[in-house]
C-alpha cells in the first residue's frame, strides 16, 4: 500500500473512531448511567484501570495470566506436536485422539470444571486458559512440522551429524511462522477467554471486577474493563508480537 493510501486509510479510521464517541456521547446524555454511561466516565474508569492501586491490581493479574497461560499452552500444544512426528506410533494418539477431544470440549466445560476442582485463584484460571488455547498451538505447530521440507533437512544432515544443530541452524527457522501464528492465535483468543474464566473461579482479575460491578449495576467499570482488555492486546500485538515478527521474519 502506499503511503498516500496508507495515510487516507489511517485519517478514515480516526474519523470513525471520533464520529463513533460522538455518537455515544449524544446517546447517553439522554440516559441514565447504569444504563449507559458517557465516554468520559468511562475514560476516567479507564484510566483508573491503568493508575489507580485498588484497580491497577486487577489489571495486572489477568495480563500476567494471558501472558502465562499462551506460553504454556505454546510449550504443551507444540510439544505435543512435536512428539507426534519425533515418535510416528504417537501421531495417531495426538492427531486422532488428542486433539479433536481438546478441539470439541467446550471452554465454558472448562471454566465449570476448574471451578468445581480448584479453589478460585491464579492456577485455576491459567488451567482453563490453557486447556482452551492448546489445541490452537498443537494445530500450527503440526502443519509447520508437516510443511518442513525433508529435502532440506537431508541437506543438512550431509553438512553435519549433529541432529541439535540441525533442529536449531534448519528446523527451527522453517518452523518460525507458524510458532508465530500460533503465538499470535493463542493470544487474541487468551484475552476473549480470559473473562468468561474469572467470571467462574477467580478473586481478582478484570473479569472479577466486571462480575462485582455487574452486582453493583456500574457499567461504567463494565464497559471500561472491555476497552482496558481492546487497548492491552492492542499493545501486546504492537509492542511484542509485531516486533518478534519483524526479527524473525529478518531471519
Amino acid at each position: 500500500m502506499s503511503t498516500g493510501r496508507r495515510s487516507a486509510a489511517l485519517w478514515f479510521a480516526d474519523t470513525l473512531v471520533v464520529l463513533a464517541i460522538a455518537v455515544w456521547a449524544i446517546g447517553a446524555a439522554n440516559l441514565p448511567e447504569f444504563v449507559l454511561p458517557g465516554p468520559v466516565a468511562v475514560g476516567k474508569r479507564l484510566l483508573a484501570l491503568f493508575t489507580d492501586s485498588d484497580f491497577l491490581v486487577h489489571t495486572i493479574a489477568s495480563t500476567v495470566r494471558v501472558i502465562g497461560s499462551v506460553v504454556i499452552a505454546l510449550l504443551i500444544g507444540g510439544g505435543l506436536a512435536v512428539i507426534a512426528r519425533a515418535v510416528p506410533v504417537l501421531d495417531g494418539i495426538v492427531s486422532g485422539v488428542i486433539q479433536p477431544f481438546l478441539n470439541a470440549f467446550p471452554s465454558i466445560g472448562w471454566a465449570i470444571l476448574a471451578a468445581i476442582w480448584f479453589t478460585p485463584g491464579h492456577f485455576s484460571i491459567v488451567f482453563v486458559q490453557v486447556a482452551i488455547l492448546a489445541p490452537f498451538c498443537l494445530i500450527n505447530v503440526a502443519e509447520g512440522l508437516r510443511q518442513i521440507d525433508r529435502e532440506l533437512l537431508e541437506m543438512a544432515t550431509s553438512y553435519t551429524r549433529n541432529r541439535t544443530r540441525i533442529v536449531i541452524r534448519v528446523g527451527l527457522p522453517l518452523l518460525l511462522p507458524y510458532l508465530m501464528g500460533a503465538l499470535r492465535i493463542a493470544y487474541g483468543v487468551a484475552w476473549k477467554i480470559a473473562l468468561v474464566a474469572e467470571l467462574l473461579g477467580s478473586t481478582s482479575g478484570l473479569g472479577f471486577l466486571m462480575l462485582r460491578a455487574q452486582g453493583s449495576a456500574d457499567l461504567t467499570t463494565v464497559l471500561a474493563a472491555c476497552l482496558a482488555i481492546v487497548a492491552l492486546f492492542y499493545a501486546g500485538e504492537r509492542l511484542l508480537l509485531e516486533p518478534l515478527s519483524r526479527r524473525f521474519s529478518a531471519k
